[in-house]
């Protein structure tokens, strides 16, 4: 974080203190999204497959209507979804939006590019959108879990969606994605039994991860990228 913070991105961070599983992903999901915004981010968003949005407190600052969509079904619940729709059908009129959020959403889809296509669709030309889609990342949100990408694979998708690729951003080396697989198995395994521990035992994991990755960074083994792609116009 940084001295500009707003007060809505730091309810972001503190979701996730330092002894957090999921520490080390927001940290950087957040930094990264939050720097791709403020360059790219404007007017009205659609976030598709917002689940609880969790990334509005991030981007609120850079937009003037903030709109989650997400499916009747999602494991997230619908409390904090302002539109029912999928991925496919988006319930959003052609060149509705200004910008569009995507969030590890494309991994649990069986038709990227049919909903690349349909995020297309509802893109004013000019508009850019965010995504983040893994690597390397255990199963999640069972059955529904069907693919990972490298660089390549996300270039050839999106270039045949139509979109133009502005950035692809790896969000981690190595020793941030092996600190939060780690962290992560841990909290679903063993730590149940070491519950005074747990706390003690997953900041350890995070802060070593740090000291690490800012020794030796390795963007091959990343967990996640940021692409930032805009519809032509």
């Amino acid at each position: 974080m940084t001295p500009s913070t707003s007060p809505s991105e730091r309810d972001f961070y503190r979701q996730y203190p330092l002894y957090s599983p999921a520490y080390l992903t927001a940290r950087a999901n957040g930094r990264a999204i939050s720097a791709a915004a403020n360059k790219y981010i404007k007017g009205s968003l659609i976030d598709i497959g917002c689940g609880k949005k969790l990334k509005e407190g991030l981007l609120a600052r850079f937009v003037t209507r903030y709109v989650g969509i997400d499916h009747e079904q999602t494991l997230h619940g619908t409390s904090a979804v302002d539109r029912i729709g999928t991925a496919y059908h988006l319930p959003a009129a052609d060149a509705e939006f200004d910008s569009a959020l995507c969030t590890a959403v494309l991994e649990h889809l069986e038709d990227p590019s049919a909903a690349l296509s349909e995020a297309f669709r509802v893109l004013k030309p000019g508009g850019y959108a965010l995504y983040t889609i893994p690597l390397f990342w255990h199963i999640h949100e069972a059955p529904r879990d069907y693919f990972r990408y490298t660089r390549f694979g996300i270039e050839h998708l999106f270039k045949h969606s139509g979109f133009e690729i502005i950035m692809i951003q790896p969000l981690s080396g190595f020793w941030v994605m092996a600190g939060a697989q780690l962290n992560h198995y841990l909290a679903s395994t063993l730590l149940r039994y070491l519950v005074p521990l747990i706390d003690l035992i997953v900041a350890s994991i995070n802060l070593l991860a740090l000291l690490l990755e800012s020794l030796h960074r390795d963007d091959r083994w990343t967990w996640m990228y940021l692409v930032v792609t805009k519809k032509p116009g």
